[in-house]
């Protein structure tokens, strides 16, 4: 293990605060499994969701030791492929969170064999008991283990399992993080199907374990999008294009009040043949409305085409992303 990492300056912040986001991250994500998904045998993809597959197969055996288990390999690979550093982080990432779930399991269940069973009726003694309403249950997990999982990513590492199954597709397939995850995600679902569901493996198949399936599946893609929100942001930028006869005053308020600054393209109207300058403009989504009411003052008659800009990079948005840098869509 490369301990660069472990090497940097005692004093900088950015490097503590780094390593503070992806351990509390990966305290979210476990907490996400641990209340709203373990209890309730959905399978949300993930090497912990393999593990809650076969926690059905070997209930003595927790759902974050099977963690331990899968990740192993999965977080060598990690570490061949993407470098010493990242290697790092996604082995403590992966290292801690299956024990804290294993830990916070033990806490919020009364004694061993509730631990085993798994009984969400037994969960903080029932006062969290939400088997009445799974639509809810999943919904509240997807979105809290999509923002734990997205805070850790945010600091290029991984919490292990799948994420790092996605971010070989993205770097090898040109596939998207966030499509990657719902793809190697897809085949432990099935799995689950045939555990729970079906019961093969098990005792006795789970009542309606296809509805498991299908809540395991609005889990997922809830998950993904989360994680989007996380690494893109909750919105666009917004495009411009501005056609104008009264450039100047127009120039002024985008150069002094908004403090941006614009680029003139050359067009000609089909109609008239007559040469125009086009305004091609990048604001955000809390800017737009301010530059339209402006251009309705200075000049009514303004042809405005605004669109979205899905991602902006350059001075005074995003920098240009690196080679390695994870990126949701």
């Amino acid at each position: 293990m490369n301990t660069k990492a472990f090497l940097e300056p005692m004093g900088s912040w950015a490097w503590w605060r780094s390593w503070f986001l992806i351990f509390f991250g990966c305290a979210v994500m476990g907490t996400g499994f641990v209340l709203f998904i373990n209890p309730y045998n959905f399978v949300p993809g993930g090497v912990y969701g393999l593990g809650i597959v076969f926690h059905n197969i070997f209930p003595s055996v927790q759902v974050g030791t099977f963690g331990y288990m899968f990740d192993v390999p999965l977080m060598i690979i990690a570490m061949l492929i993407f470098g010493g550093q990242f290697g790092t982080r996604t082995v403590l990432a992966a290292l801690f969170t299956p024990g804290y779930m294993n830990i916070l399991t033990r806490l919020v269940y009364p004694d061993a064999a509730a631990v085993e069973s798994l009984d969400p009726a037994l969960l903080l003694g029932g006062r969290l008991d939400l088997s009445n309403d799974l639509l809810l249950t999943c919904v509240i997990g997807a979105v809290v283990i999509g923002v734990g999982q997205g805070i850790v990513v945010r600091q290029q590492a991984t919490t292990g399992g799948t994420d790092i199954v996605a971010m070989l597709l993205q770097k090898f397939a040109g596939i998207k993080f966030s499509t990657g995850i719902l793809l190697a995600d897809g085949s432990v679902v099935l799995s689950g199907l045939v555990v729970i569901g079906f019961g093969i493996g098990t005792a006795e198949a789970e009542p309606a374990g296809w509805m498991l399936t299908l809540y395991s599946l609005i889990t997922i893609y809830i998950t993904s999008r989360v994680i989007a929100y996380m690494l893109d942001g909750a919105s666009y930028d917004k495009l411009l294009f501005i056609i104008t006869d009264k450039h100047q005053e127009l120039r002024q308020f985008i150069l002094e009040d908004l403090e941006r600054s614009a680029t003139y393209l050359k067009g000609k109207g089909m109609y008239t043949e007559a040469m125009k300058d086009v305004i091609f403009l990048v604001v955000s989504r809390r800017e737009v409305r301010l530059v339209e009411q402006k251009i309705r003052s200075i000049d009514p008659r303004a042809f405005v085409v605004v669109t979205d800009a899905y991602d902006t990079y350059g001075e005074g948005f995003k920098p240009l992303p690196d080679a390695d840098t994870i990126q949701a869509e």
